[in-house]
């Protein structure tokens, strides 16, 4: 809760329905400052005042302008290009999506709105713009102090690197909320990831990349391999059965949006941050297979990047002996044989090898972070607001 009124996040909310409003306005006026407008032009006025909202809710389906139009105004604007914009639509049409996404929204919230969806994603997208904000605003302030003393020159580089670890944490976060996967997996990708490099750092092919730095990156950037998954709609992304060749289109579009999601923030940020660096290679790189039968580039081999490649074998790996909404865990023994038929097509040979050869380190990791039974009930929770009834067949892609 904030100290005060005018110390609250101020989010617009712009819906041509006054229920929606109402509703809206009830779920969210507890935390935070919100204005309301009844149609696009209004909804745009109120955006450009001073101070400029922190967050947009937007309906897509408005009289003239529509949402769309609103979001291509908004982004278009100086002033308001920076403004997070949420669409808020009952639209189930995957082309309406992509174009939201295209046009700079962060983000989608099917309607009717689910209060416990509204409130984390709200949040979320707030607690990323507020660190971006802190990080432009600190890079100007290390331009008017250049010249100061030393020990005042090592407080601003702790003080940069927190901020950095904490962007990672919020948009770790994100993934976290939308993913059909428990928070544990990232920390035990993140952790199969650095026992493979560290493994791997004696190894001809890869001393020369796989020093102190890059490993200290790979583990810190390896959280937002799906970060990509936020653009990706419930319907798919939570659904308990098979996904149908134009579902599967989408789900893969995770990758290029991550990356671009990642750039998009550093681009916010104003300077060159090497853990999103690695980060935004990962996001795009890691469904890459080593006989170019992945995606998004169809890439092969060497041409892979190196954080690519050990995330592959990390993800695949706790993707087969975890649960998820749409399959059981499969045991220990029959995963470790399913990644050995992938090595030399799906996972780069002498990275499966070193799996091999870290398996009972992986097991460590994986009792370390074993999902708990109140995360896998999260699962269901999600799945269950985000899928329309109805029995599902197995998913088998």
């Amino acid at each position: 809760m904030h100290e005060n009124e005018e110390s609250r996040p101020v989010v617009l909310v712009i819906d041509d329905s006054p229920q929606n409003l109402l509703l809206i306005d009830e779920l969210l006026s507890g935390e935070y400052r919100v204005k309301v407008a009844a149609n696009g032009n209004r909804g745009l006025a109120i955006a450009r005042q001073t101070p400029a909202p922190d967050l947009v809710l937007l309906d897509v389906r408005m009289p003239d302008p529509d949402g769309f139009e609103v979001c291509r105004q908004l982004k278009a604007d100086p002033a308001t290009s920076d403004i997070p914009v949420i669409f808020l639509t009952a639209l189930n049409d995957p082309a309406d999506e992509a174009q939201g996404l295209v046009l700079g929204a962060v983000d989608y919230i099917t309607k009717p709105v689910s209060p416990p969806i509204l409130s984390a994603r709200v949040r979320n997208h707030l607690r990323l713009k507020e660190v971006a904000n802190f990080l432009r605003d600190r890079n100007a302030f290390l331009e008017s102090e250049v010249q100061r003393r030393t020990e005042e020159s090592r407080r601003r580089a702790e003080e940069a690197r927190v901020a950095q670890e904490t962007i990672m944490i919020s948009l770790a976060s994100i993934a976290e909320a939308r993913d059909n996967e428990t928070g544990n997996h990232i920390l035990r990708t993140q952790h199969y990831v650095r026992a493979l490099a560290e493994h791997l750092r004696t190894h001809p092919r890869f001393a020369g990349q796989l020093n102190d730095e890059m490993i200290d990156l790979l583990f810190k950037a390896a959280p937002l391999h799906d970060i990509g998954k936020v653009g990706i709609p419930d319907r798919i992304l939570m659904k308990p059965g098979r996904l149908t060749d134009e579902e599967m289109t989408i789900m893969k579009t995770h990758t290029t949006i991550g990356h671009d999601a990642i750039e998009r923030t550093m681009r916010r940020v104003g300077e060159r941050v090497p853990v999103l660096e690695v980060a935004k290679e990962i996001a795009l790189s890691h469904q890459e297979k080593w006989d170019g039968g992945g995606y998004p580039l169809g890439l092969a081999g060497d041409a892979i990047p190196l954080s690519g490649r050990l995330m592959a074998v990390a993800d695949v790996y706790d993707a087969l002996i975890s649960r998820r909404v749409y399959k059981d865990p499969i045991p220990v023994p029959e995963t470790i044989e399913i990644m050995i038929r992938g090595r030399s097509s799906h996972f780069d040979p002498d990275i499966l090898d070193a799996f091999l050869d870290l398996r009972d380190r992986f097991l460590e990791i994986q009792q370390r972070f074993i999902d708990l039974p109140d995360e896998l009930d999260r699962l269901e929770v999600n799945r269950q607001l985000s899928t329309p009834p109805g029995p599902a067949a197995p998913r088998t892609s």
